[in-house]
């Protein structure tokens, strides 16, 4: 079964990377309104939800091993 921990991490990754898309492509590399300071602050916190995402679906990964008793 599939852990809590890792189902909101790969939740955040995606989410995360589909407005990093979104933003690269029709905010940034498209002709239109001045990209204001909010924008750009949601930009970050995105790249920040990828990150944390990336290290929750690992930490789950991380505690199953040990759960299981393996060395590696």
């Amino acid at each position: 079964m599939i852990s809590r921990q890792k189902v909101v991490g790969w939740i955040l990754i995606v989410v995360s990377a589909a407005y990093i898309a979104y933003f690269l492509r029709v905010r940034l590399l498209d002709v239109g309104p001045v990209l204001e300071k909010k924008e750009w602050v949601q930009f970050i916190g995105s790249f920040v939800c990828l990150i944390l995402g990336t290290i929750n679906v690992r930490m789950a990964a991380l505690r199953e091993q040990r759960r299981r008793g393996s060395p590696d």
